[in-house]
């Protein structure tokens, strides 16, 4: 059995297609990269709209859970 590339230089060239394949990997990768990003950042702010929605609502339920004195002038 012999190898196909018998130098790093032949690896990344590939047989004149390298530039085709390491292209489609950086595009993959990138990509996957950016999704990743995307998510997380996508998840952050759900998570911090989901603080504060349920802030309001505890300081709703705490402003309706007080009495309610009616005054006598």
């Amino acid at each position: 059995m012999q190898p196909y590339f018998y130098s790093i230089s032949e690896f990344v060239a590939m047989g004149k297609h390298g530039v085709f394949v390491w292209s489609c990997w950086a595009i993959t990768i990138g990509v996957m990269l950016a999704f990743i990003i995307y998510s997380r950042r996508q998840r952050q702010a759900l998570i911090k709209q989901l603080t504060i929605q349920q802030a309001r609502q505890a300081q709703r339920t705490t402003k309706t859970s007080t009495p309610i004195t009616k005054r006598s002038d």
